[in-house]
């Protein structure tokens, strides 16, 4: 009976370390649910700049939608003020890229796949942290089934493209992944 309370006595106290010892090491981890990096003593402020549709093909209210859609994403995940011009933080670019693919190949000889690409050039400049400045270009695509017409599908495809490239803007700029 000694013997079973020794044990018992013993997978305790080791259950009892183990605990205070996850409590410990969990309270030196620090999380950020909004994923941003920002020492918001030195940086306080963005400015946005808004961005060209510089591409062939033009889709009129996509320069007007990708701005405002990047502007909202350091407004909501971030406490730095958005000014016109001068921030800390500034983003400016142009729209290069707005293309459509033909993709797969159907036996009838036509495609019936369809690929709508979108291109962003970026300037990323951080006037406390020079260091992090960077010109970068962002592309991401959408598929859609040829036999229906682009107009049908553009808003919507031009909706996930947007935040595809917002959130891989965001990352690069504030989040650091």
């Amino acid at each position: 009976m000694k013997t079973i309370n020794k044990i018992y006595t013993l997978k305790l106290k080791l259950l009892a370390a183990l605990i205070v010892s996850l409590f410990i090491v969990s309270c030196s981890i620090s999380y950020k649910f909004n994923g941003s990096s920002i020492d918001y003593t030195k940086t306080k402020s963005i400015s946005i700049s808004d961005f060209p549709n510089t591409a062939e093909l033009v889709f009129p209210p996509l320069s007007q939608e990708f701005s405002e859609a990047l502007r909202d994403s350091y407004t909501k995940q971030t406490r730095l003020q958005l000014i016109k011009r001068g921030g800390d933080l500034h983003l400016e670019g142009e729209i290069v890229g707005y293309q459509l693919t033909p993709l797969a190949i159907s036996a009838d000889s036509y495609a019936s796949q369809t690929k709508l690409t979108l291109t962003i050039k970026v300037r990323f400049s951080n006037n406390k942290n020079p260091e992090e400045d960077f010109e970068k270009s962002y592309s991401t695509f959408q598929t859609f089934d040829s036999s229906i017409l682009l107009n049908t599908v553009q808003d919507a495809l031009m909706k996930q493209m947007i935040t595809d490239i917002v959130d891989n803007i965001y990352n690069d700029t504030v989040a650091k992944w």
